[in-house]
């Protein structure tokens, strides 16, 4: 039914004038389907403090909940259509009413680790490219369609999710910056080994691929308690990611993998200064595949003791001084960095090997990254 659903959303988005590549569809869906698991998770929270005898607080005002402006139902479930908008309505009010009310969370938020903050983040950094109100209709319809509430369905929702990232990745352009091969993340996870109480941190997160992996290694040890799972949910993983794209994507995923509130920050990791960086900011494991070949400005270069505009050098050097000591490290680096000659990369072998216990260098077959059909 899932499967069905997502292709379904797919065919209509291939009608729309507004999204043209698998990065729209992508977009579209998950500014969607997080409203929908929004509305999902506060119904939830509503039942249960019902059960206790004690009234819930929503998030969002009635108006601007799924069930009032998508998907009103009757008293037999079904869709009201005489209250559900369409056409020019529906579009007016997603864009000039839900859009800028979900935007204002972002002032409103205690902390930038509040589901508040995230919708408002989100909400700012995204645009509704859905231009007919008929095919936005359409889509909301599949969606609503589509159950998050049990780890069963979570389980399916994810993985479907997960091959519309992949497919992303195959899409050309720049999308291929959002997937790295989950064999290959699988792998570097059981290696480094990460342990329940450890944090763990990806500064360069892309589709959060990385964390995702790592939840799931870590749940799957079993015989979790409560406080185990409270620490897994909410004091374990932490995420960087400096394009609004992957970041929205990023927190979607985490979600659908059973997170609630990802601790991911939308920023440029790279602008942070190394020198003000102390022990409390820093990590027992870090996993990340930062990006090659990209070029940072030179005031982006002061903040690194070996000055290169190569993203991914800089990275490297940012993800040695967040490691705790004793902590663990498992980063994807591009093969020239074993070979080039220049001062940089020179300087980066050196301090790599003086002040890190390097463990394992693997070369990865040629391809591993391409054809990621």
């Amino acid at each position: 039914m899932f499967e069905q659903a997502f292709k379904n959303i797919d065919d209509v988005l291939r009608k729309e004038a507004g999204c043209t590549t698998e990065l729209d569809y992508t977009e579209q869906t998950s500014w969607l389907l997080f409203l929908k698991y929004l509305d999902g998770l506060e119904q939830d929270k509503a039942d249960e403090a019902k059960l206790e005898g004690k009234r819930y607080s929503f998030i969002l005002d009635k108006d601007y909940r799924w069930e009032s402006w998508a998907a009103p139902k009757g008293k037999d479930g079904t869709l009201d259509h005489n209250k559900a908008m369409t056409g020019s309505d529906l579009s007016e009010f997603v864009n000039l009413k839900l859009f800028p009310y979900l935007h204002s969370f972002k002032q409103k938020a205690s902390g930038p680790n509040t589901i508040e903050y995230k919708i408002g983040e989100i909400f700012g950094e995204i645009k509704n490219k859905i231009q007919s109100g008929y095919n936005l209709r359409e889509i909301i319809d599949h969606i609503d369609e589509l159950r998050f509430r049990s780890q069963t369905e979570k389980h399916e929702l994810s993985h479907l999710y997960e091959a519309k990232i992949k497919n992303m990745g195959n899409a050309g352009r720049n999308g291929g910056e959002y997937y790295t091969p989950r064999p290959l993340i699988r792998a570097m996870v059981q290696v480094v080994k990460p342990k329940l109480g450890e944090k763990i941190y990806d500064g360069a997160c892309g589709s959060a691929g990385f964390l995702c992996e790592a939840f799931d290694y870590l749940k799957s040890k079993g015989n979790l308690t409560t406080k185990d799972l409270t620490t897994l949910q909410t004091r374990t993983f932490y995420g960087k990611e400096k394009k609004s794209l992957a970041y929205v994507i990023a927190i979607m995923n985490m979600i659908l993998h059973g997170i609630e509130a990802p601790n991911i920050i939308h920023t440029n990791t790279l602008t942070e200064n190394l020198a003000d960086i102390q022990e409390k900011d820093r990590y027992d494991v870090v996993l990340a595949n930062p990006p090659f070949g990209g070029k940072e400005r030179k005031e982006v270069q002061q903040n690194f003791p070996i000055r290169t505009g190569e993203t991914a050098f800089l990275f490297l050097q940012h993800f040695i001084k967040m490691l705790k000591a004793g902590g663990r490290s498992g980063v994807v680096i591009k093969n020239t960095f074993l070979s080039n000659t220049d001062n940089a990369s020179v300087s980066l072998r050196k301090l790599l090997l003086e002040s890190c216990n390097l463990h394992t260098v693997l070369d990865c077959p040629g391809g591993t990254f391409q054809g990621l059909a």
